[in-house]
């Protein structure tokens, strides 16, 4: 059984921020930020880079962040939404 949050490395996250239209903001230090506009909502994403893997506390927050459930957050690409056995036809999964 898949986990509810798989962890994700951050190039995994800057991919889904990217597929969701985000785009990079700034970086200071080891953290990247980037900024999108979710929903009609700007929304402004950091993404720290000196992790290997985050975990679920820190993907929720992320998450939360960007303005997406988990399930549009996983899917924004394929190799991501793999991970909570979510497949569909396009993504990222509306």
């Amino acid at each position: 059984m898949p986990r509810r949050y798989p962890p994700l490395t951050p190039d995994e996250v800057i991919a889904i921020l990217l597929a969701r239209g985000f785009s990079h903001d700034h970086t200071t230090g080891s953290h990247a930020v980037y900024q999108g506009i979710i929903k009609g909502k700007r929304r402004s994403v950091t993404v720290d880079l000196k992790y290997r893997e985050f975990g679920v506390g820190r993907l929720k927050d992320m998450i939360a962040q960007a303005g997406l459930s988990r399930k549009e957050f996983y899917g924004s690409t394929k190799a991501t939404a793999k991970k909570i056995n979510l497949r569909a036809k396009k993504y990222p999964i509306p």
